[in-house]
């Protein structure tokens, strides 16, 4: 029986949580996997809100003794929060290159997926699995189904529209490899060896919170890198916080600003920290 892992690299899940977890192994035995699940996927000490699972070291370990196992097809990464670049050092990543398992996870943890991107040239997967038990995506299940089980797309079909066109003005510009995911989360790589090469790359930027002088402040760190200056094209997920409070200027008008006249940039609701979010590859050929 082929297994699916669950794991948390980020902050340990609340032991609240323990009831959609459950919920999600479920489901996943339901479609014929095993679930496994790592030992270190709950905080360890809920009374004093401690938001460690484990040691770096350890939650390093846990991750690799599935891409270890030849029978694991996913690792789905269940946590968010501020500590997955930590593990970035103690991860072998000769053997995440051989494996065939596929690294599933979302916000913080854009730095394992952009990592492993930069160290083995392998793909992954930005999506939050936990949303496939929650009442807003409960209905993306026969999407992953088909993408899990058919290797269909299903779930990495999403749409965009123009922000603005650039001078070139071609889809082709849309055409690349994809890069980036939460953009907080992303800049921490910058300046280590696990930050992606951005050449002609597609960059990918979302953000669950932060009002306009935090995306000030990321969007200058980028402009100071270079990065505008590298990629072929911008793709804007969701920027929760700044579109639920309806901020001005907009996300779209900053990124502007930042990003300058000439890049071309498009705009999709589909990718981000809604419930009802669509997936996208880490590391892989996009195409519009």
């Amino acid at each position: 029986m082929r297994k699916i892992a669950l794991v948390a690299c980020s902050n340990g899940l609340e032991v609240r949580k323990k009831g959609s977890v459950e919920e999600l192994c479920a489901y996943l035995e339901g479609l014929g996997f095993t679930p496994c699940v790592s030992p270190c996927l709950y905080e360890k000490d809920p009374v004093f809100c401690s938001v460690f699972s484990g040691t770096a070291e350890e939650r390093a370990e846990a991750l690799m003794s599935f891409y270890r196992d030849p029978e694991v097809q996913a690792i789905l990464d269940l946590s968010g929060g501020d500590l997955a670049n930590e593990l970035l050092p103690y991860l072998d990543y000769e053997v995440i290159g051989k494996s065939q398992a596929e690294f599933w996870g979302y916000s913080d943890l854009t730095t394992i997926l952009n990592a492993i991107y930069a160290k083995t040239g392998r793909s992954s997967v930005l999506y939050q699995a936990r949303n496939l038990v929650s009442d807003g995506g409960f209905f993306r299940r026969p999407a992953f189904e088909n993408t899990i089980l058919q290797k269909q797309s299903d779930l990495f079909q999403i749409s965009c529209q123009y922000v603005q066109k650039g001078q070139k003005q071609e889809l082709s510009e849309f055409c690349g490899t994809l890069v980036g995911g939460n953009i907080r989360c992303l800049l921490k790589l910058a300046g280590t060896e696990y930050w992606p090469d951005m050449q002609d790359k597609i960059l990918l930027l979302e953000s669950w919170s932060g009002g306009v002088p935090k995306m000030v402040t990321y969007f200058s760190q980028l402009r100071q890198l270079g990065v505008f200056r590298q990629i072929k094209s911008l793709l804007l997920g969701t920027f929760t916080e700044m579109e639920d409070r309806g901020c001005s200027p907009t996300i779209e008008e900053l990124v502007c600003r930042y990003a300058g006249s000439e890049l071309p940039i498009l705009k999709t609701r589909q990718i981000g920290h809604g419930k009802d979010a669509l997936a996208i590859r880490v590391g892989e050929k996009f195409g519009m």
